[in-house]
């Protein structure tokens, strides 16, 4: 399996998964990074064969005098440099008297301290943090179960996101006329140009029955430079090359997550790409935040049974949509509603996803092959 930088050679346009209709609703939705789909579709189209993708990702990556550097979502868990903590798992805090909802996961607070006090009085400028962290903080993280502020503090007034949103307009003029078209009318949507030295990063996996596990150079050969491929709506386009660099990073984000997961302990799940949790009840699909399988620490009555999930740090859901072929026709799939990268689960002890188990249905498989899903283990600080 080898690594990709996919570098924009223009702007970037991906519309979420919103219905929308030109002349009905002003504001087409953009979504960025863009959902796994596109990726593959965009690798499928360099193929030009139905292949089945494994990829992990789609992170960022950022390129310094040829050392490329991996960069993952910053954890929902941080109030600015402030970690949240499970209500219950600080009896001693000043909230515990107040009633929550116990078929929910638990409330999440701030443990306030008297150095906090003074810097709010000391410092009247709104300190501003990064919302991408760099593999090596990441790791330093998986370590310790903390991140230092001046990790996430941002400095020269740097930008929170490595990308700038652009707003462009669309419109169809009727022949002979200065008249907007009806049938097309008038909207708006948001386009992405990524900062210099900044990238996509996609780690990709070719099956090919019978044949398993090839590397995609074997099925076409990519110079060390790079090759063009379509990425996103109206065919811009991007520069996809090899880059070994950062397999070696990702690998040790790895083996650190597997180690605390062995240790069985008070435990963060941090969500490093967005995860699709659905069930089907009575014929109709619902997504939540966190893993149906996942049972709450706590109990409202003697008929259930305690598990090991206490609370969830995320916030409004990524809504995905993928397409598929029917008589020629490219025809949408129903939406789903993922839990964004970057979401932390907090647990007694750490939990395997239904996702990673032999007995997943192909369905549940098939969002796990595209790299949705991916969470790494780290320790729970206590202070």
């Amino acid at each position: 399996m080898s690594w990709f930088t996919i570098t924009p050679l223009d702007v970037l346009l991906f519309r979420d998964a919103k219905p929308f209709t030109p002349g009905e609703r002003a504001w087409a939705g953009s979504i960025f990074p863009p959902s796994h789909h596109v990726i593959a579709g965009a690798i499928r189209g360099l193929l030009q064969k139905d292949y089945l993708l494994n990829l992990k990702g789609i992170f960022l990556a950022h390129n310094e005098r040829e050392n490329v550097t991996l960069y993952l979502p910053s954890p929902l868990n941080y109030v600015g440099s402030k970690m949240l903590h499970p209500l219950i798992w600080k009896p001693e805090h000043c909230l515990n008297h107040i009633y929550w909802d116990k078929t929910r996961p638990c409330p999440l607070i701030t443990i306030k301290t008297e150095k906090d006090s003074n810097e709010k009085n000391l410092d009247k400028n709104e300190k501003k943090y990064h919302r991408y962290l760099s593999s090596n903080v990441i790791e330093n993280w998986l370590k310790i179960g903390e991140i230092k502020e001046e990790d996430l503090l941002l400095k020269n007034n740097g930008k929170q996101y490595p990308w700038i949103v652009e707003t462009r307009s669309h419109n169809s003029i009727e022949t002979g006329t200065k008249k907007v078209k009806d049938s097309d009318g008038y909207f708006v949507e948001n386009c992405i140009r990524m900062l210099p030295n900044w990238s996509l990063a996609v780690k990709i996996e070719i099956n090919n029955y019978p044949q398993q596990n090839q590397d995609l150079n074997s099925l076409i050969e990519i110079p060390e430079k790079g090759t063009i491929i379509k990425l996103g709506g109206e065919g811009h386009q991007a520069l996809l090359k090899p880059c070994t660099q950062l397999n070696k990073q990702w690998n040790n984000l790895v083996q650190l997550s597997q180690n605390n997961y062995q240790q069985k302990r008070k435990s963060l799940g941090y969500l490093a790409t967005p995860a699709i949790f659905e069930r089907t009840e009575n014929n109709i699909a619902k997504c939540r935040p966190y893993p149906w399988e996942w049972k709450l620490a706590y109990t409202v009555n003697k008929n259930q049974k305690e598990g090991n999930l206490v609370s969830v740090a995320t916030e409004k859901p990524l809504i995905i949509s993928n397409r598929f072929q029917s008589n020629n026709n490219s025809i949408p799939a129903p939406q789903v509603f993922a839990s964004p990268a970057g979401t932390v689960f907090y647990l007694n002890e750490p939990e395997m996803l239904f996702q990673d188990t032999e007995n997943a249905p192909e369905k549940v498989k098939k969002w796990t092959r595209l790299g949705y899903g991916e969470i790494l283990w780290l320790p729970y600080q206590e202070n």
